[in-house]
């Protein structure tokens, strides 16, 4: 039998790790330092979420803007951090040992250099066929961006707004394999959301502010998040 603890435990988490730069500046580095520091810390969290039996967790690491408006430097420091990151997560055994199935989503494939996607590429296929848990990864990820590029696919595929359902609008979203959000955790203090993340997904979720800055979120403070949610209602909307 399930104890109190075991019991409730949402099946898909999503962390927006909000907090990398400021963290950095305060502690007078420079801002891809404070993404690295983020990329190390995201391994223990999600060692800690297969612990805890969350089979589904989701981690926004980086928006279009991120790519596209952040200097230069900040911006290849990024992508060598990814790829360093997805190097090991290849050959990590707590990947395998859970069976966590990888996915990314976004517009990576379009943003990222070859040596990168190739990497990425690998992590997918080595994991497709695990389906005990699974690990996503939104990069040169927009939420208003996906909920325009799923508007255009369903009116190429539509002629009367009749036929559209809810059913029809997850099918066209990047994210039409994931399960609904249960906990959104965002970290780095502001209680807000940004650019429509999961707009679609995020309508039933419950919402966990942390005043930490990510890289200072530990997987303590991860577990206090789970546990907050198990102590809340759930009333759906009703």
């Amino acid at each position: 039998m399930a104890t109190e603890q075991e019991k409730n435990i949402p099946r898909h988490v999503v962390i927006i790790p909000d907090g990398n730069r400021r963290w950095a500046r305060s502690q007078g580095l420079e801002p891809w330092e404070g993404h690295e520091e983020g990329a190390k810390n995201l391994e223990k969290i999600i060692q800690k979420a297969f612990n805890l039996g969350v089979k589904c967790l989701s981690f926004w690491g980086s928006s279009l803007d991120n790519l596209t408006k952040r200097p230069l430097k900040e911006k290849r420091a990024l992508l060598n951090i990814f790829e360093r990151y997805f190097t090991r997560l290849i050959e990590n055994k707590e990947i395998h040992e859970n069976e966590a199935r990888i996915n990314v989503i976004g517009k990576w494939e379009d943003q990222f250099p070859h040596s990168l996607k190739k990497i990425i590429r690998k992590c997918i296929d080595d994991t497709k066929d695990y389906r005990k848990c699974f690990l996503n990864f939104f990069l040169a990820y927009n939420g208003d961006d996906e909920m325009v590029e799923a508007v255009k696919k369903i009116a190429e595929k539509y002629n009367s707004a009749k036929e559209v359902t809810a059913q029809t609008i997850k099918e066209n979203l990047m994210t039409k394999d994931l399960p609904p959000v249960d906990l959104l955790i965002r970290t780095g203090g502001e209680p807000h959301l940004s650019v429509g993340f999961m707009m679609w997904d995020i309508a039933n979720a419950q919402l966990y502010f942390s005043q930490k800055l990510y890289p200072d979120f530990n997987p303590d403070d991860f577990e206090k998040a789970i546990r907050e949610f198990q102590r809340r209602e759930r009333r759906m909307g009703k």
